[in-house]
């Protein structure tokens, strides 16, 4: 396998499980700009980001920190399309500090009815009234110790603050030969990107469709669409014994051709995977296609990821 791709980027599961060593290429996208600062900024200052990140559990810090991100999530856009070597240490700190902190969807999407408004040379985050124009505002996750930061629970600042700066530098190690795009899906799976460099693996996890019966605005760059698209580009290059592609999905989403191999998989942990009982009926309609040129490991003896990228990237 000479060329890894990975068009929804995300959290980086796929890209960061899959074996080593690699010496082909490995190309990742993410559309969402906070996604893309955090790695752009994990490869190119990793302490700073670590020394953002390092900060305990904080409820008014939370919403006073998911505001100021709101506010600046467009113009970080622009910046990090404007000029590929632009990165901010500080937001890519704090946006990775609110994630841990922050329970379920909604973090840094700007809906909501809360705002932050000046009044009088003071800012104050305020109720609008009218959904849809502000930020969410939730209260901090209390399980696992809180998760964020998690100095307070230790007593032991020095050494999670070690912790936090060797996990960041084990990242950057990581992505030091990756190549990161922030853009839409469609701009790193043409020819270039894929096939011209040989071999490739392309592993799509688009946000799930409107037929995967789901509830919308699960991510901050959200669409039931794009799936369709996704699914309409796998079957047109699917043929291609140059592709080995791997479709994530639910259940009953993905219509693929008879020669397209369906592998049923159950999620753990997260939030979209956790219940009252113990048992969340989506965790188990997760579902990844296979496109006839990927080859077939024993998968029932290998974790997930490392299966699929087995699967990608043994020649």
């Amino acid at each position: 396998m000479q060329n890894f791709v990975d068009p929804f980027f995300g959290s980086g599961a796929v890209l960061l499980c899959r074996p080593k060593p690699f010496e082909g290429t490995e190309t990742i996208n993410d559309l969402d700009g906070f996604v893309s600062n955090f790695w752009r900024a994990v490869q190119s200052d990793p302490n700073a980001v670590a020394r953002h990140a390092d900060w305990p559990v904080n409820e008014n810090d939370l919403h006073a920190r998911h505001a100021w991100l709101v506010e600046r999530k467009d113009s970080l856009q622009s910046r990090l399309e404007g000029d590929p070597e632009f990165f901010d240490a500080q937001i890519a700190g704090w946006w990775v500090w609110g994630i841990c902190s922050w329970i379920g969807s909604g973090w840094c999407s700007g809906n909501g009815p809360w705002a932050v408004v000046e009044d009088g040379g003071l800012r104050q985050l305020v109720h609008l009234g009218t959904a849809g124009q502000g930020v969410n505002r939730k209260r901090v996750h209390l399980g696992d110790a809180g998760q964020g930061g998690e100095s307070q629970a230790r007593g032991e600042c020095d050494l999670w603050s070690d912790h936090l700066r060797d996990m960041m530098q084990a990242l950057s190690d990581r992505l030091r030969r990756v190549r990161v795009c922030c853009g839409d899906w469609s701009r790193v799976c043409g020819p270039t990107p894929t096939v011209t460099q040989g071999l490739t693996a392309v592993i799509l996890d688009p946000p799930y469709a409107d037929t995967a019966k789901r509830t919308s605005d699960l991510y901050r760059k959200d669409c039931l669409k794009v799936a369709h698209d996704v699914r309409r580009w796998a079957i047109e290059w699917g043929d291609d014994p140059r592709m080995r592609i791997a479709l994530c999905g639910y259940a009953g989403e993905h219509e693929m051709p008879p020669d397209w191999e369906c592998y049923a998989w159950k999620a753990h942990g997260g939030y979209g995977s956790q219940a009252e009982d113990g048992d969340n009926e989506n965790a188990a309609r997760e579902r990844i296609w296979f496109n006839k040129s990927c080859l077939k490991p024993e998968r029932e003896h290998l974790p997930l990821f490392a299966s699929l990228e087995s699967e990608l990237s043994e020649e």
